[in-house]
């Protein structure tokens, strides 16, 4: 005959069991986290290189125009004809490959993907007959093709006074 269980037995008889359920859910719910956490550094990596990119891009076009404004204030550069009204030829990539000109004579390569450029094209104001007025138009590269940052320069010359008004280009022309 068998004996009869105390409270104590048939209350372990039917909790036993449960320990590796437990256990394993708990595991799981980590593991998900780890998962999580991981996906979360992954993209703040990536955005933090996109950022990286772009400033590089936004470095080198910054650098271009103020070489190009020097250049073009001390005389060593002349603007491309441009049409009445604000010019455009920067909108157009033969206008600005075929004459925009790299202001470096090297640019460090582990940094850019390309040295940057920039176009000057004359402007004629209706309202100041007198004063020479340019826009410059400057793009610089991040690491590769796809990162490039565009920057606008409108300079004055009227007499001895320059008046330079600097605009981003939001997005890419071309």
């Amino acid at each position: 005959m068998i004996p009869p269980r105390s409270r104590s037995q048939r209350r372990r008889a039917r909790s036993r069991g449960i320990a590796l359920p437990v256990v394993l859910l708990i595991a799981a719910m980590m593991l998900t986290t780890s998962a999580a956490w991981f996906e979360q550094t992954v993209a703040a990596a990536r955005n933090a290189s996109a950022i990286y990119d772009h400033l590089i891009a936004m470095h080198a076009a910054d650098s271009a125009l103020t070489a190009c404004t020097r250049n073009l204030i001390n005389g060593s550069l002349s603007g491309v004809p441009g049409a009445s009204g604000e010019p455009a030829g920067w909108k157009s990539q033969a206008m600005f490959e075929s004459n925009s000109v790299a202001p470096f004579a090297s640019w460090p390569v582990s940094l850019s993907f390309r040295a940057p450029q920039c176009l000057a094209e004359t402007w004629r104001l209706t309202n100041r007959a007198n004063a020479q007025a340019y826009l410059l138009t400057a793009r610089g590269y991040g690491r590769n093709q796809d990162s490039q940052a565009w920057l606008q320069l409108q300079l004055v010359i009227d007499g001895g006074a320059v008046e330079k008004h600097w605009r981003r280009i939001a997005a890419r022309p071309f």
